[in-house]
């Protein structure tokens, strides 16, 4: 079996925290993002997959890199959408992701071209993360986003999905 894990979310301004990570609602989704990934190598899963975007993406890619020294055999792999996806991001922004590219793994840009919405970059990433993985980690509310492209994605492509719900914590499975 592929043992290839793949994260997906909203970006930071979809949440009733927005970008307050110490906020106590951030901090119990980091929290669940960090317990269902422990549930994956507990399960043998190696790769772990994120798109390198603000929010659920770098929150991951952190947990992942975090828990790389109690699980040395783990690997991070970061799908980056196209070049410059930071280009107009506030510099702690930029930074954090740049270091998250040093320490990963891999990275892969899914798209060798400038940011363009016209080439859906961003929905082409989640293709790519869902299409390599056999494990989808989703912080979802439900709703219409490209979160719920790639959740429904995941689903059509009989991927395992563990579902996070960001407004009540509760944590789903679909199979």
């Amino acid at each position: 079996m592929n043992r290839t894990c793949c994260y997906t979310g909203h970006r930071p301004q979809y949440y009733t925290f927005k970008f307050n990570e110490s906020h106590p609602d951030c901090i119990k989704v980091k929290e669940l993002i960090r317990e269902e990934t422990i549930k994956a190598i507990e399960s043998e899963y190696k790769f772990f997959v994120a798109g390198g975007a603000l929010g659920v993406d770098t929150w991951a890619a952190e947990i992942v890199l975090e828990l790389k020294k109690t699980y040395p055999k783990i690997k991070l792999i970061i799908a980056v959408p196209c070049l410059n996806q930071d280009k107009v991001w506030i510099n702690d922004s930029m930074k954090r992701y740049r270091k998250i590219l040093e320490k990963a793994d891999k990275v892969v840009y899914v798209s060798e071209e400038e940011y363009k919405p016209s080439l859906n970059q961003m929905d082409n990433r989640n293709k790519f993360m869902v299409d390599k993985s056999s494990l989808v980690i989703a912080v979802f509310s439900g709703i219409n986003s490209g979160t719920k492209n790639a959740v429904d994605y995941a689903k059509v492509n009989d991927k395992r999905i563990a579902i996070i719900n960001p407004m009540d914590f509760s944590v789903t499975y679909h199979i």
